[in-house]
């Protein structure tokens, strides 16, 4: 059986959007400008304090199972640019290429829909304790340091989930994507693209950008990785 092929729908149909929402979709300069040293100062601090366990983990992975440390995600970025995020490796090596050796007929379904499934079996030992605290995430702020990434915003997807925003698709990839943002730090094991939730929750951000929303989504993805979400 062949490695499944991700189908988006893209019938998504968006809201219209608010006339009294506090911030434009896109962000006004300003906002912009500190948002980037935001994301500059963070991702180094994150960077140069998180070094040496990082370098733990990428042992404890490489003693666990065969195959690299590290691995890269072909994804969409702001504007429709190609980019590719890194993160710390949490299933067996040949998780993607032949996802049907490890997971059941019911499961193969669910990830050719969402991309996820849970307690999916293709998970390491140690991949699962990573998963469980956000650290295989930590290799992400290289990528907002280069900055193809934000610290928070939209989650990067790849080219045929950015169908699955119907015809909110341009608006939401005017926006840089992120390491964390409403969808995520909020609702998404239960919030779905079968279900318009997750679209739903990503344009949210997407059309209410402010440092206040920002300072929310922050905290509850600090209070989310408590509760290992």
């Amino acid at each position: 059986m062949p490695a499944t092929h991700y189908v988006a729908t893209g019938t998504y149909k968006a809201p219209a959007p608010d006339a009294s929402a506090a911030a434009p979709k896109k962000g006004g300069a300003g906002y912009l400008a500190v948002k980037r040293a935001f994301d500059i100062v963070f991702s180094a601090g994150v960077c140069i304090v998180l070094a040496i366990p990082v370098a733990a983990a990428c042992v404890a992975i490489v003693a666990d199972t065969p195959g690299k440390p590290f691995f890269r995600q072909e994804r969409i970025g702001q504007g429709g640019k190609k980019i590719y995020i890194f993160k710390l490796r949490t299933m067996v090596s040949d998780a993607h290429e032949h996802p049907e050796k490890y997971m059941t007929t019911e499961q193969l379904t669910r990830w050719e829909r969402e991309q996820k499934v849970d307690d999916d079996p293709r998970v390491t030992r140690v991949g699962r304790f990573l998963r469980h605290t956000s650290l295989d995430e930590l290799p992400q702020f290289l990528n907002v340091l280069t900055g193809d990434l934000s610290v928070i915003g939209p989650r990067p997807v790849t080219l045929e989930e950015t169908y699955e925003y119907g015809d909110a698709r341009e608006e939401v990839l005017a926006c840089k994507p992120g390491i964390t943002g409403w969808w995520a730090a909020t609702d998404r094991n239960d919030s779905t693209w079968q279900s318009g939730q997750r679209q739903a929750r990503e344009l949210f951000y997407v059309r209410h950008q402010s440092l206040g929303l920002d300072a929310r989504v922050f905290m509850k993805t600090f209070k989310a990785m408590r509760k290992g979400r």
